[in-house]
């Protein structure tokens, strides 16, 4: 085919459909190679490749060239058996790239259940609450806290009751500082807060409180603090502080505001 004919072709074809499918192909190819980079499906693929092009096109190419019929249509038919067999050798790659795809964050955020996130925190506050565990747990809105995430030790990690309790047992180098969830992740931990400068904010109140409350006025954040002498629960949005909580009513404010996000005041009240 030479360079006119090739232009021409591309021209009767609509060229943006050509480039359109060229890109399709690359990226779905791209993804393909990077799911099984560094992975036993590899060598397979690599492997699989050399098998292709020795024993399939070659021999086919011999077959129709001698007229071999019946290798030639069973060359023939081979990619339909060979697609059926690709799935079967790369199941355990296959599985983990839909499993990637499925812990994706675009994902978590579609189909993610806060409901079951308020679960385990005011699971984990319930604990601490009546082991007089201090705690500062601050859930990320739409502002962003990286600012203080890249001042604590990063985790990215599930939220489970056991994480954060064991996060703030006493003695535990991370104890001090707060955790912030992001989502369904706890994203860091031993991060520090800004402290509430607020006069009217009692003069009772400790570190952890006041860093609660002082994260909630520079961003639309949730805070929860559980004090280490009374085990008393608070909680801090706006930068205005409840005291003393009950499980059910953390669990009820957590709802109102950051699920089906209503008014803080009205929730609070």
């Amino acid at each position: 085919m030479t360079f006119e004919v090739f232009i021409d072709f591309l021209q009767a074809q609509q060229l943006w459909k050509v480039v359109v499918e060229i890109l399709l192909l690359a990226t779905v190819f791209y993804w393909i190679l990077r799911f099984l980079q560094e992975s036993l499906g590899a060598s397979v693929l690599r492997g699989l490749a050399v098998f292709i092009v020795v024993m399939f096109v070659v021999l086919l190419f011999f077959a129709q060239q001698f007229e071999m019929r019946v290798i030639t249509a069973l060359l023939t038919s081979f990619p339909e058996f060979f697609a059926i067999g690709l799935i079967i050798m790369f199941q355990p790659e296959l599985r983990r790239a839909l499993v990637r795809l499925g812990e994706s964050r675009l994902l978590r955020r579609v189909f993610r259940d806060k409901g079951d996130v308020i679960n385990t925190i005011v699971g984990a506050v319930t604990s601490m609450a009546e082991k007089q565990i201090g705690a500062l747990i601050c859930l990320e809105r739409e502002v962003s806290l990286n600012t203080y995430v890249d001042g604590g030790i990063k985790l990215d990690s599930k939220i489970t009751s056991e994480l954060m309790i064991t996060l703030f047992y006493p003695g535990t180098p991370l104890h001090d500082g707060a955790v912030i969830l992001r989502d369904d992740r706890l994203i860091a931990a031993g991060c520090l807060f800004p402290l509430t400068e607020n006069p009217v904010v009692s003069r009772g109140l400790g570190t952890r409180h006041r860093a609660g409350i002082g994260v909630t006025e520079q961003s639309d954040a949730l805070a929860i603090m559980v004090s280490e002498e009374t085990g008393q629960i608070s909680f801090a949005v706006r930068g205005t502080i409840t005291r003393g909580l009950s499980p059910d009513e953390l669990e009820r404010t957590l709802r109102q505001i950051y699920v089906e996000r209503k008014d803080p005041q009205s929730a609070v009240a």
